[in-house]
């Protein structure tokens, strides 16, 4: 393996998409160790009030997070890009052990070094509790859906 992670910078709209759309089937496997290899080995992420470094922290981090949010269902969507860096929007839903059903809305700020790799992560996010009938994520995106949830 060459250690490099397709698309490469400089990204262009077609290659950051594609960067975003992998990102998110990536985090919808719910597999940590999947998820991190996208990840320098020093990667520097903010979650919330989380910070982490490297991809151990981050497979313990996600690990931990998917033992709390179950039945998790994500969609990214392409917010902007430059050289080296993709922003984007998102949303997922998830429950909790109790059967609360939660959606969380957030914004990620990506930097990637030259091989692809994702070097530093920054997210905010915010949670509102929903009725399990206000669902609309209802696991991985189907194919050929390009459509972002509505934001309320």
């Amino acid at each position: 393996m060459t250690g490099q992670r397709p698309p490469l910078p400089p990204f262009t709209a077609e290659t950051a998409r594609h960067k975003v759309r992998a990102a998110e089937a990536a985090w919808n496997t719910r597999d940590p160790e999947r998820v991190a290899s996208a990840y320098t080995v020093d990667s520097v992420w903010r979650n919330r009030d989380h910070f982490l470094r490297g991809r151990d922290e981050i497979v313990a981090f996600l690990r931990q997070k998917w033992e709390r949010e179950l039945d998790y269902a994500l969609r990214k969507d392409l917010w902007a890009w430059g050289e080296d860096r993709i922003a984007v929007r998102f949303q997922y839903e998830s429950r909790d052990r109790d059967g609360q059903w939660w959606r969380s809305y957030g914004n990620e700020m990506w930097e990637f070094d030259g091989n692809g790799l994702m070097r530093r992560r920054e997210a905010s996010i915010n949670d509102v509790a929903i009725r399990p009938d206000e669902r609309r994520i209802l696991g991985p995106r189907p194919e050929g859906d390009e459509e972002a949830p509505p934001l309320r």
